[in-house]
């Protein structure tokens, strides 16, 4: 569907928005009408370069042709079947991912917010199976975000932002400790803690690396306390920081790992991976979902994880990366720049990012603003040096122009 099929104008859309959306978030001043590659194109054929990916979704580009095959082959196939039946995308899908990332179980969810969800209700639920009924408390880190569902937002460690405020009261059984920080953790844990639960790579927080010290600390940690440990990738994951997981680039293997955005290729699909052991967790009746492995979800994101995988994608990631912070350090304003593969973020001197992400959009470029001071490029992870240097131009122009 496009505009020209609706017989409508842009503003006579964008009325209908006003009238019948709640607006959350300010969005762009055009249509996104169709994706290509590495591009988004609006109602009139403008181009813009997106650096954005769908916010870390388009890891093999827009309408990859491999994952548009898939999806179109299964919708004429089946498009959707109770999860009492058995469907080939699921099971194939299952095994990719399982020895792709090296874990032995899977449970499929609808989205990341989901995938966090199911993780932390697994958590609680094992260490009240296995050590008794207050032993559900679960660490998290300060800046962290981990969906928007009550349970996820209260794992989430931003008290008092607009994320939580009026959602109160939080769920109990969280508390927050400072990130790369081993010893704050441990000060956190209490005799009824059973999960320490971080993103590898803060996100949402301003795009903060782990440090190797600080996951194999935690991992540590957790052993000695007889502890899960429990790793967010809804966007770290499936190659976006240089490893096919983030966790896989540190030597550090949780006890259970949520993912989501980048293996569906566009398509909504989430979903958690333990040990056998620990699945062992939920029986009959524990957990459930009427979507949760949806045949056309699992045969997009099956296609996606090959495409990944295939065409090398994380090792690009790694390569393109490396290069492109160093250019972007060359920035006027800039205090730092820092992330993992092409998970990155810019600090600024000065709380432009809002402004340098809508003074982008105008001038063809898609970015995201994480912090009045920080901005976030998550490209798709096929890009080349040659898009680089055209999102660093504009970039440069825009920032120039504000400071």
């Amino acid at each position: 569907m496009d505009l020209k099929s609706t017989g409508k104008t842009k503003e006579e859309i964008k009325e209908m928005y006003n009238k019948y959306f709640y607006e959350t978030f300010q969005r762009f001043d055009f249509i996104a009408e169709k994706g290509e590659d590495d591009y988004v194109i609006d109602e009139t054929g403008k181009r813009y370069l997106d650096f954005m990916a769908g916010i870390a979704v388009n890891s093999a580009g827009h309408c990859n042709k491999k994952v548009v095959e898939a999806i179109m082959e299964q919708c004429q196939q089946m498009m959707h079947a109770s999860n009492y039946c058995y469907t080939i995308p699921m099971v194939m899908l299952a095994q990719r991912i399982c020895d792709a990332i090296g874990m032995e179980k899977i449970y499929f969810q609808n989205s990341g917010a989901e995938a966090n969800e199911v993780m932390i209700k697994l958590a609680r639920k094992y260490g009240k199976d296995n050590f008794g009924l207050n032993r559900y408390h679960i660490v998290t880190a300060k800046n962290s975000f981990h969906g928007r569902t009550l349970a996820t937002l209260a794992a989430t460690g931003q008290p008092g932002t607009a994320i939580q405020r009026n959602y109160d009261p939080m769920i109990p059984g969280f508390s927050y400790a400072e990130f790369n920080n081993v010893q704050a953790f441990a000060d956190a844990c209490t005799d009824d803690t059973i999960a320490i639960m971080v993103e590898p790579v803060q996100g949402e927080g301003g795009v903060i690396p782990a440090t190797k010290e600080f996951l194999q600390g935690l991992r540590k940690l957790c052993d000695e306390r007889n502890m899960l440990l429990l790793f967010d990738e809804v966007q770290t994951g499936w190659g976006r920081t240089g490893s096919l997981m983030a966790y896989m680039g540190y030597g550090v293997k949780p006890d259970c790992v949520s993912m989501a955005k980048a293996m569906g290729g566009g398509m909504p699909i989430g979903a958690m991976c333990t040990s056998a052991k620990l699945a062992l967790t939920f029986g009959p009746g524990a957990h459930g979902s009427t979507y949760a492995g949806n045949p056309v979800a699992c045969a997009a994101s099956y296609a996606q994880i090959g495409e990944i995988i295939d065409q090398k994608l994380p090792e690009n990631a790694d390569k393109i990366g490396a290069y492109f912070r160093e250019e972007l350090l060359k920035l006027p304003c800039v205090k730092e720049v820092r992330g993992r593969g092409l998970m990155i973020g810019v600090e600024f001197n000065k709380d432009i990012a809002t402004d340098v992400k809508y003074q982008s959009a105008d001038e063809g470029l898609l970015i995201t603003a994480v912090r009045p001071n920080v901005i976030r490029l998550v490209p798709p992870l096929n890009i080349t040096e040659k898009e680089c240097d055209e999102a660093f131009a504009i970039l440069h122009k825009v920032v120039s122009k504000l400071v």
